[in-house]
C-alpha cells in the first residue's frame, strides 16, 4: 500500500496574523497521468477577517479572498527512470487547467488565463506562477466582482501547488462603503503582495 499523502506545509503563524481561517482540508484524486493516479492533500483557507469586515459594513456574507496549498503524490509510485523534470510540464497543466475548472465551480465566468512568471520559493526551488482573471455578478450588491488568482506550481520536497485569488478593487469601491475601515480599503496591489508571499512560503 502506498504511503498516504502528506499535507504542504504552510505558514501557519503568517495565516493567522493575517486573519486566515482553515476552511477546508482533504485528500482527493486531482487528475490522472497515463501510469499514474496524482492525489493531492490540499489546505484551503479563507481570508475571515475580510470577510467578517464586509459583512459588518454591508450584510453581505461571501468568501472575498483565498488560499490553498497541495502536495501531491502517485500512486503506483513513479519508476526511477522518471525524473521530476520530465512530468512538471504536465503536471503544471493539469494544475493550471483545474484552477480554472475551481474558479467555474465557484460561479465566476469569463475565465481567462493571463501571463507567467518565475520566482524562487521560501525552500529554494525555482516556480512558475500564472496569472487568471475572472468576473461573478454580485446579485446581493448589484456589483461585478473581478478578480486576479494566481497558481504556482514546482517540485522541491516532491511536487507541490500553491493559488489563491483576490479582488481587482478594493472591496470598499466595489461595495460602495461610505465609511470604510483600513480593511476594506486595502488594494489589489496589497492583495497580490500578500498572496505571493504566502504562496512562496509553502514547502
Amino acid at each position: 500500500m502506498p504511503d498516504a499523502p502528506s499535507f504542504p506545509a504552510v505558514p501557519v503563524d503568517r495565516l493567522r496574523d493575517g486573519g486566515w481561517t482553515l476552511v477546508d482540508e482533504r485528500v482527493e484524486t486531482v487528475f490522472q497521468l497515463p501510469t499514474a493516479r496524482v492525489e493531492g492533500a490540499t489546505r484551503v483557507y479563507d481570508a475571515a477577517e475580510t470577510r467578517a469586515a464586509v459583512e459588518a459594513a454591508t450584510g453581505i456574507d461571501r468568501q472575498w479572498r483565498f488560499f490553498f496549498a497541495t502536495a501531491l503524490s502517485f500512486t503506483p509510485s513513479l519508476s526511477p527512470g522518471i525524473g521530476p523534470a520530465m512530468i512538471l510540464p504536465t503536471v503544471r497543466s493539469e494544475a493550471q487547467s483545474a484552477f480554472a475548472d475551481q474558479l467555474r465551480e465557484r460561479g465566476f465566468d469569463n475565465v481567462e488565463r493571463g501571463r507567467t512568471e518565475r520566482v524562487r520559493v521560501d525552500s529554494g526551488a525555482r516556480a512558475r506562477l500564472r496569472t487568471y482573471s475572472a468576473s461573478l455578478a454580485l446579485e446581493d450588491a448589484d456589483a461585478t466582482l473581478s478578480i486576479t488568482g494566481w497558481v504556482g506550481v514546482w517540485h522541491g520536497d516532491g511536487f507541490r501547488i500553491a493559488a489563491g485569488a483576490y479582488p481587482d478593487r478594493s472591496l470598499a469601491a466595489l461595495l460602495d462603503v461610505a465609511e470604510p475601515d483600513d480593511m476594506l480599503e486595502r488594494t489589489p496591489s496589497d492583495y497580490q503582495s500578500e498572496l505571493l508571499d504566502l504562496i512562496r512560503a509553502v514547502e
